[in-house]
């Protein structure tokens, strides 16, 4: 069942909730929408879950006002959702973005009722290269991706596609993906691009006491699997999963391990 949850005055976002159970809140990745996890929620239901998927502020079919898209803003926009449908002891997942804004929401709002934080393919602790950091983008390849969105964004993400999967997929497969990028707001999708090249969260990263599960794909070209190898070094209380034949959409590439291993860390 869909429905509008307002998060500020004149704003709501898109939030999917679906079966009955122990609730499992996924946060999508740049530039998507909850849709991108159509093969998860069956997975969820049926196991006896009950997914909650957010369209962040901007994307998907959530308002998309002209304000900030950072994440202190998408952690708080989180915070409502939480708190309007009386969510607790919930697993909190995050894809790609999604990944330091659940971190961000945990650093803004605690961790009370959150049993388990899942980062897929997180592009966290930060998505850019800075000193002492050497992992991911340099920050001059994301301003390169903004300028190609402001010229010809269908073009982009056209491109942006090419590098999601390391397996083949079909042509509708590929232009219904292409879909869910293009059907979010063009500023929406600059701010959140900004916000990947600039936000910092190792320090907050480090502090994260919860139990932390982090799934990722051998051959992400997007988010590099050296993101969760620092995460699992400087988390205390984490574990890698291993997509071997992945790259950053692994729940399309190896979607049958990927949901038989969400659904062993939900029962677990």
């Amino acid at each position: 069942m869909g429905k509008w949850i307002e998060v500020e005055q004149d704003v709501k976002v898109f939030v999917e909730d679906i079966g009955q159970g122990d609730p499992v809140v996924f946060i999508h990745g740049w530039p998507l929408s909850n849709q991108s996890f159509e093969g998860q929620i069956s997975a969820i239901a049926e196991n006896g879950f009950r997914y909650i998927g957010i369209d962040l502020r901007g994307l998907g079919k959530s308002d998309r006002p002209w304000s900030a898209y950072d994440y202190d803003m998408a952690a708080s926009d989180l915070d409502k959702v939480v708190t309007s449908l009386g969510l607790t002891n919930f697993v909190l997942g995050g894809f790609s973005m999604g990944g330091p804004i659940a971190i961000r929401y945990i650093t803004n709002f605690g961790a009370d009722k959150v049993k388990h934080l899942l980062l897929m393919g997180a592009a966290a602790p930060r998505f850019t290269q800075t000193e002492g950091f050497e992992h991911g983008m340099k920050p001059e390849e994301v301003d390169d991706i903004i300028a190609n969105i402001e010229k010809d964004r269908p073009g982009f993400i056209n491109e942006f596609s090419g590098m999601f999967f390391a397996k083949d997929h079909s042509d509708s497969f590929i232009k219904w993906f292409q879909s869910l990028a293009l059907e979010s707001s063009a500023h929406g999708t600059i701010g959140y691009a900004k916000a990947l090249r600039d936000e910092d969260l190792q320090q907050e990263t480090k502090a994260l006491t919860l139990p932390v599960t982090l799934f990722h794909g051998a051959k992400d070209e997007i988010c590099p699997i050296e993101l969760s190898h620092w995460m699992n070094e400087h988390i205390e209380n984490s574990t890698l999963v291993t997509f071997e034949e992945s790259g950053h959409g692994m729940y399309v590439d190896e979607k049958d391990k990927f949901n038989e291993e969400l659904v062993k860390l939900l029962k677990s």
